[in-house]
């Protein structure tokens, strides 16, 4: 792992914050379109697993840890884009969503959202159903809206139904299913030209999930009120610049000592990751690079044990796994691996080790970055 160039020069007059060490392991280099990985626990076993989502690739398909042996949930698709697991029914084994018949023009997507549920055994194929179809679906996320417990699963389309390339100009649905019923409700259509990032922050037991996005609008935060009416809050307006170059393209909250931050891709498969400190004047904007190339996912965790956040960069092009960390002053940039071009990433202990570990995917590969530990 080495420090970053352009990234260094932030942190030129502070000793280097430690980061632990990371062993990588190929997994597989045989897929096609590699796009997204979730680790979750398929088989009730204790142990994490894969599903790979798979671009162009006619197969859903698991990685059984810790062996990371394939199994094949589904056949058949095509034009996969995006998955999210959550145990329904309470039997330990969650069921997946998974966005499909995907095309970024909406004349030309069908965009299926299916369930999948797994039989007697999880290794063997699982059904699937047919839950809705909405143009351009893009983006599945599971979120307790109510602090019941209970989840909805939430789609967010890659654009408006009426959104033409370049520009993209329409306003994006975000749109959700209770499970009991399947019926399609609206959130609200505030987003603008492409929004590309969702994420649910979880506020804690019998607390309502807050709803995080990323368009060329900016970046806003949504819940549902104790009256049932949803909110939504622009945090900020994200990259400055003439439309499409503009907004944000993914994000994720996390938290170091001084407070909570967003971490940003910004604009649209864009070259900056940004960082808004929360602060009682609201939230400032900070770039720490300029120089990824086609960033597309981005996760923050505590992967030192220090009870700081630090931020984890995907990035298609150049500099294509990133870790950044603050210190207490500054943020600090270094490169884990330059030679995936990581389009998702997720953090998890795939070990048990309690040490939380890295997973990327992209093009044809899969690689799991093991947590070592801090450096003696």
């Amino acid at each position: 792992m080495r420090r970053v160039g352009a990234i260094a020069a932030l942190a030129s007059c502070v000793m280097a914050a430690e980061l632990p060490h990371f062993r990588p392991h190929l997994i597989t280099r045989e897929l096609n379109g590699g796009y997204q990985v979730l680790a979750v626990d398929l088989n009730k076993d204790r142990q994490l697993d894969l599903v790979v989502v798979a671009q162009k690739m006619s197969e859903l398909f698991w990685f059984e840890g810790p062996g990371w042996t394939k199994h094949v949930m589904a056949s058949g698709l095509k034009d996969l884009i995006n998955a999210a697991a959550w145990d329904i029914d309470g039997d330990g084994i969650p069921e997946v969503a998974l966005a499909h018949d995907f095309d970024m023009s909406p004349m030309l997507s069908l965009g299926t959202v299916s369930l999948l549920k797994a039989n007697a055994d999880p290794r063997q194929p699982w059904s699937i159903r047919t839950v809705d179809s909405i143009p351009t679906s893009h983006r599945l996320r599971w979120a307790d809206i109510d602090g019941s417990g209970k989840k909805i699963l939430i789609d967010a389309p890659l654009v408006g139904v009426n959104s033409r390339e370049p520009d993209y100009t329409d306003h994006v649905p975000i749109l959700y299913w209770w499970p009991d019923e399947w019926k399609r409700h609206m959130i609200d259509n505030l987003e603008q030209g492409v929004l590309h990032g969702i994420t649910i922050v979880e506020r804690g037991r019998h607390e309502r999930d807050e709803i995080y996005t990323a368009s060329f609008a900016g970046i806003r935060v949504r819940s549902l009120s104790a009256d049932g009416r949803w909110q939504a809050s622009m945090i900020s307006k994200g990259l400055p610049g003439d439309w499409p170059k503009c907004g944000a393209s993914d994000i994720a909250l996390g938290r170091t000592k001084q407070g909570r931050f967003l971490a940003s891709i910004e604009p649209w498969h864009g070259n900056v990751v940004a960082v808004y400190n929360e602060t009682k004047q609201g939230w400032q904007r900070s770039v720490l690079t300029s120089d990824i190339q086609d960033g597309h996912t981005i996760q923050t965790a505590d992967l030192n044990g220090d009870g700081a956040d630090e931020i984890v960069v995907g990035s298609r092009g150049t500099h294509n796994v990133l870790l950044f960390r603050n210190d207490g002053v500054e943020w600090q940039g270094f490169v884990l691996d330059d030679t995936i071009p990581a389009a998702s990433c997720a953090v998890a202990d795939l070990n048990g080790d309690g040490r939380l570990d890295i997973v990327c995917i992209g093009g044809t590969t899969l690689k799991w970055y093991e947590n070592l530990g801090s450096p003696k």
